[in-house]
């Protein structure tokens, strides 16, 4: 959970930082100090139509995740009845000899209740 805690306030501490980065991208103005130094790769596969992929880690980084296209799936009840539920797949390559599968597991597990319900994201900050 302190993993987990540590990189929701390390996302709001960079939200400006990617704005800057966003915006000198937009105007192909990217230096390369700009782009180097990560530990970490989010990679939006879904913007561009994928809805899956088997990620690479881009060494000396320690993880890769990759965001597919949000796409609407038949979701049926225990009564049967069927509706339709927005489905996104995320795919996770970790280095494990810095991280364990079940320290990255635990982590998929609560950003994915976050996604979900980020109601709960307020209450876990200070």
């Amino acid at each position: 959970m302190l993993i987990l805690l540590s990189f929701l306030i390390l996302i709001f501490q960079i939200t400006k930082e990617i704005s800057r980065l966003q915006r000198l991208a937009i105007e192909n103005k990217l230096s390369h100090d700009d782009i180097n130094g990560g530990t970490i790769t989010l990679s939006n596969i879904g913007a561009i139509g994928g809805k899956f992929g088997s990620p690479l880690i881009n060494l000396p980084e320690v993880a890769i995740l990759a965001l597919g296209r949000i796409q609407k799936v038949p979701h049926i009840t225990d009564d049967g009845t069927v509706y339709p539920t927005p489905v996104m797949n995320v795919n996770i390559g970790a280095d494990h000899r810095v991280l364990d599968g079940a320290t990255v597991a635990k982590f998929c597990n609560e950003w994915k209740s976050f996604v979900e319900k980020p109601e709960l994201l307020l209450l876990h900050t200070r």
